[in-house]
């Protein structure tokens, strides 16, 4: 007996050590599919328009995103169902018409983030933007297809976030922007746009962003009412890495603007970085952009993919559906016309239209459905902003429709 006790504690402390790296996974593959290539083009593009108002939007959206994913991973990781199986409890076909609409806008969000990729390998090797895209989809298509993809992906996304950070604070030194100015409007704002901060809140929780965290929790087996306080720790965490990263960007961004350099609408985050750092800072803006671009890929791909199966799907049967939605989304990427600057914006002010409908399906469950969530009685507090949340994203969704088609129009 005493033989084994030794075996015994490590097999304990191996189990601990992998739900650590599940949750952080789980984490970061939420903040790093939120910290995409759209997500750094949105950040500029609106720092550069309307400067330091900018950071009142940042606000905002941190904490309509707070409240969106406290309630969507308690509800997904309590009941340990994806969402569109949560959605078909409900109503059936509910969850797969909510899996169509993930699925579109993971195709359209995917083909955003290939561009991304090539557009950072151009900046930082010179290659050309569309042999960089295909490199990308193929580092991505070995990740999912190596013997150990969960944990291939959760150590892949906990490094690229820790890498994106460094990066950024960086860069916000640099730079050295008015801070104290950041600071007064971020309350006291000059300038508020509901179309900027709609596509804020779609860039970092909309479409399938929202249950990327949630839906890789309970892949990993981290689901269950005697994991919450876990699943709301890790998520609320996963938002404010993903905020930091953009404040800092934001900063960083702001500081150059600040000086009255003149920038071009083409690609304002390249042409700040280089503003700031000349030769230099085109290479830092193409591994940044480049490995935002990436983690995005490997979580479009994940999450999108857990829309069409559910955790009794086989191993080879997933395999499949990533390869295919990799495959569909680089031939797609590859004869685009698109301008990219325009798309990655357009993806997020998409994914902001669609989230009030996946979020009205996580309340009603947290609302009517205790069943669901095996017996657990859900805070009323957490319901109610919840609701409070909703109610924004639905405004804010509508009114974003007509910025949306003038985008496209003139795009």
């Amino acid at each position: 007996m005493a033989e084994t006790a030794p075996a015994s504690a490590e097999s304990i402390k191996k189990l601990a050590r992998t739900r650590r790296t599940a949750l952080l996974g789980a984490m970061f593959l939420m903040a790093t599919s939120a910290v995409g290539p759209g997500f750094i083009t949105q950040t500029a593009t609106f720092t550069h328009q309307i400067g330091a108002a900018f950071a009142f939007a940042i606000l905002i959206s941190v904490l309509i995103d707070i409240a969106v994913q406290l309630n969507v991973w308690r509800v997904i990781g309590v009941s340990g169902l994806y969402a569109q199986q949560l959605g078909n409890r409900i109503l059936p076909g509910v969850g797969w018409a909510l899996a169509v609409l993930i699925f579109f806008g993971g195709i359209v969000f995917n083909i955003g983030n290939i561009a991304g990729a090539g557009m950072g390998l151009n900046a930082l090797a010179g290659l050309d933007a569309r042999v960089g895209g295909a490199i990308s989809v193929a580092i991505a298509l070995l990740i999912f297809l190596s013997k150990k993809a969960g944990i291939a992906l959760d150590r892949v996304v906990v490094a690229c976030g820790a890498v994106l950070i460094l990066l950024m604070v960086y860069m916000a030194i640099t730079t050295a922007p008015p801070v104290g100015e950041a600071l007064r409007q971020t309350v006291l704002p000059e300038q508020v746009d509901f179309f900027i901060i709609t596509t804020l809140v779609g860039g970092t929780v909309g479409g399938y962003i929202t249950y990327a965290g949630a839906h890789r929790l309970i892949a990993s087996g981290n689901s269950g009412p005697e994991n919450v306080k876990a699943i709301s720790r890790t998520s609320v965490m996963g938002i404010m890495v993903a905020s930091i990263i953009r404040f800092l960007l934001f900063l960083a961004i702001l500081g150059v603007v600040a000086t009255g350099v003149s920038l071009t609408e083409d690609n304002v985050a390249a042409e700040a970085f280089g503003a700031a750092l000349g030769e230099i800072g085109l290479r830092v803006f193409g591994l940044v952009f480049w490995v935002a671009a990436i983690t995005s890929i490997l979580g479009a791909t994940f999450t999108t993919v857990s829309f069409l199966t559910t955790k009794n799907t086989t191993e080879r049967t997933k395999t499949i559906y990533f390869a295919a939605f990799l495959a569909l989304t680089c031939g797609v990427f590859l004869t685009l016309g698109q301008a990219p600057q325009t798309l990655l914006i357009m993806a997020g002010a998409f994914n902001g239209v669609v989230l009030p409908l996946g979020f009205t399906v996580v309340l009603y469950v947290a609302w009517r459905r205790r069943d669901l969530l095996q017996g657990y009685v859900y805070p009323k507090w957490l319901l109610i902003i919840g609701l409070l949340a909703w109610g924004l994203t639905l405004y804010m969704g509508a009114n974003s429709l007509t910025g949306l088609a003038e985008l496209w129009m003139t795009g």
